[in-house]
């Protein structure tokens, strides 16, 4: 058995985060701030595919770096002042301990970007439980979260059907399922836990990690 973590709104509540860097960035290309429509329906979706869908059409390597960095920052720079948010969800740190005491690998599978990867890392001090360098990110090179589940999969040398994956977007949860996973955990930071428990392959909707 192995377990892959979403991060964002999953370990880390932030959405209110992204959301400000998002509608910052929609902004600049289209002129007008996200919706509350678009923020759910793009949740857990790789910045490139966000990127192409404010500007309506397909956009160079340089555009999609370009904005994709300047998001990242702008959500770097709202964690950072709104210190009493910024650290994991509770009881968070005991599960990762847990899954260390008892040999149970594990990893984490995100939509972020490097910088951010590396932020987590720093800020949070991840590293005392995990290796860096087995963390998935959205490093351009990946289709879509399917992609980033089995490569993460692959890392912990444990095949997606026996691994046990915990998300919190509605993407996040059926690209789990579509990957081939049964046990997926949810956690409820979008306060949607009678849509998720019908989901297929959901086992479990938490709050937190208290009770894991």
């Amino acid at each position: 058995m192995g377990v892959i973590f979403d991060f964002n709104g999953t370990l880390f509540f932030d959405n209110d985060k992204h959301v400000k860097a998002w509608s910052k960035i929609s902004e600049m290309i289209r002129g007008k701030a996200t919706t509350l429509d678009e923020i759910h329906k793009l949740n857990g979706i790789p910045n490139n595919v966000i990127i192409e869908y404010f500007f309506g059409h397909p956009c160079s390597k340089e555009t999609l770096e370009k904005y994709s960095k300047l998001k990242e920052e702008y959500y770097r720079q709202y964690c950072r002042e709104d210190t009493p948010s910024f650290h994991l969800v509770e009881g968070v740190e005991e599960y990762f301990q847990y899954l260390v005491d008892h040999n149970i690998p594990f990893t984490i599978a995100s939509a972020s970007i490097k910088e951010n990867i590396d932020f987590f890392v720093e800020s949070f001090g991840l590293d005392q439980w995990m290796d860096p360098s087995m963390i998935v990110f959205d490093d351009g090179s990946y289709v879509n979260k399917i992609a980033m589940f089995e490569e993460a999969s692959k890392r912990l040398n444990v095949s997606c059907q026996d691994c046990l994956i915990i998300e919190d977007s509605m993407s996040g949860i059926k690209s789990a399922y579509n990957c081939g996973c049964k046990q997926i955990v949810v956690v409820n930071s979008a306060n949607k836990k009678e849509e998720y428990e019908l989901l297929p392959g959901v086992i479990k909707v938490i709050e937190d990690f208290t009770n894991m």
